[in-house]
């Protein structure tokens, strides 16, 4: 049988002068795999993506973490000295993920990508999170990677949501390695989970005709060992085989 096609939209990072690479992260590819899927990078092209054509190739995106933040102008905010931002990616993410929710094409947005759907529906973003009275510092700290992404607190599901049913239960632990978050939530988003100091650590989309979830962790890493992740991951691609068949 024909995998289904899950779309990853690349970062466009430069090595030095006009030397532009398009990238995204093998975590998130080999994840995709492991949803079932085949994984489709899909360069940060901005305002000349053909939306429609991207959409007739995939059965599902996913939209991606990432070292780079969001340009807070797309929110109504001054930028943040010191900030590495990814023009190219927001022009092309953004009005994707717009056409995507509203033709019924699966998403599931991780980190950055969880960020990207609430500015894409006219949320906004603390800058830094940590600077926030009452908000915890929600930074990875650790100097190894097994440090970095060790589960760092625990989240509240809100019950009777899609994470409660994917998870068992009410609580899970999960790592954090952000420093910006959600401030205010779209209206066209309903919280799926919160963090001990009430920062919104998941959504989903709430009239969306196929999953549209959204986390602030990072389930994608070694999602195998983690029966959540692997609960999101599993129903992610079995939205994408249902598109795929539907569209057979």
């Amino acid at each position: 049988m024909k995998r289904p096609v899950i779309g990853i939209p690349c970062c466009r990072w430069w090595l030095k002068e006009s030397q532009f690479f398009h990238l995204a992260g093998e975590k998130y590819i080999r994840a995709a795999e492991g949803a079932g899927g085949l994984p489709l990078l899909l360069p940060a092209l901005g305002e000349t993506t053909p939306l429609e054509q991207v959409l007739s190739l995939v059965d599902g995106l996913l939209f991606t973490g990432s070292p780079s933040n969001i340009e807070p102008h797309h929110y109504g905010a001054a930028r943040v000295a010191g900030d590495f931002n990814d023009p190219a990616r927001d022009a092309t993410t953004l009005p994707l993920i717009r056409a995507a929710i509203a033709a019924g094409v699966p998403v599931l947005g991780i980190c950055r990508g969880f960020q990207e759907i609430n500015v894409a529906f006219g949320g906004s973003l603390y800058a830094r999170v940590h600077e926030v009275d009452g908000f915890a510092d929600h930074r990875d700290r650790g100097e190894t990677l097994a440090e970095q992404y060790a589960p760092a607190h625990p989240v509240s599901f809100v019950p009777g949501g899609v994470l409660e049913r994917l998870a068992g239960g009410l609580r899970a632990q999960v790592n954090s390695l952000h420093g910006q978050g959600v401030e205010r939530l779209a209206p066209a988003l309903e919280a799926e989970a919160h963090a001990p100091d009430g920062l919104v650590e998941a959504f989903r989309v709430r009239d969306a005709r196929a999953f549209a979830l959204a986390v602030q962790w990072h389930p994608e890493w070694q999602f195998r060992d983690d029966p959540l992740s692997l609960a999101i991951f599993k129903a992610f691609g079995a939205a994408c085989a249902e598109r795929q068949a539907a569209r057979a």
